[in-house]
């Protein structure tokens, strides 16, 4: 059975189309009218090995704002959507991902629940076209809207491009394992026999 979803949310702040699909290869079309997003998305599918399409129209009039966090409220529908009913899922996944001087721990689990918790500062106000503190309202957003408990992490990192690089890709690797297809689940992974 594919794992695939589309989304289309339209709102008088943004106009977003998200196609998502899971067991993919890691091809990503992403258009979001901010570069360095559109950068952290590609990581994302790539290193997730989802195949993502992703087209934005926001009102950068205002500021990216409502760009970044509707578009994290899309994919954790689309998340939510292309899982189904989690019969034979790993439920967890986590992941320490190093790049340069950034230290990203993330933890996933798909329970339904949505939690999320976010432990980082970052020393500039800015990545290319990025607020940086925008990468919290993302997160977020998909944690919310995937009904997912999502714990990130900074342990360590003074460069925001590469500490927010950190983060995109320790999540899109510990969803891939929380995604992941286990033949020993029988069902759904919870004594309750619900996620």
């Amino acid at each position: 059975m594919e794992r695939i979803a589309e989304i289309k949310r339209t709102t008088k702040e943004t106009d977003i189309n998200i196609q998502l699909t899971l067991d993919g290869s890691g091809a990503a079309h992403i258009d979001t009218g901010i570069g360095f997003f559109d950068h952290m998305l590609e990581g994302f599918a790539r290193h997730g090995f989802f195949d993502l399409t992703c087209t934005v129209k926001g009102d950068f009039h205002v500021d990216g704002h409502h760009t970044v966090e509707d578009a994290g409220i899309v994919l954790g529908q689309a998340i939510k959507d292309a899982i189904g009913d989690k019969k034979g899922i790993c439920r967890y996944g986590s992941f320490i991902l190093p790049m340069d001087d950034a230290l990203a721990l993330c933890a996933v689990d798909l329970c339904g629940r949505p939690y999320f918790v976010f432990d980082c500062e970052f020393p500039s106000e800015k990545v290319g076209e990025l607020d940086t503190e925008l990468v919290r309202e993302f997160f977020y957003a998909v944690s919310y809207s995937a009904g997912m408990n999502l714990h990130i992490r900074m342990l360590s990192g003074h460069n925001s491009h590469h500490m927010i690089e950190a983060m995109f890709k320790a999540f899109a690797k510990a969803l891939d394992q929380a995604t992941g297809m286990d033949p020993r689940v029988s069902g759904v992974l919870s004594t309750k026999g619900t996620l």
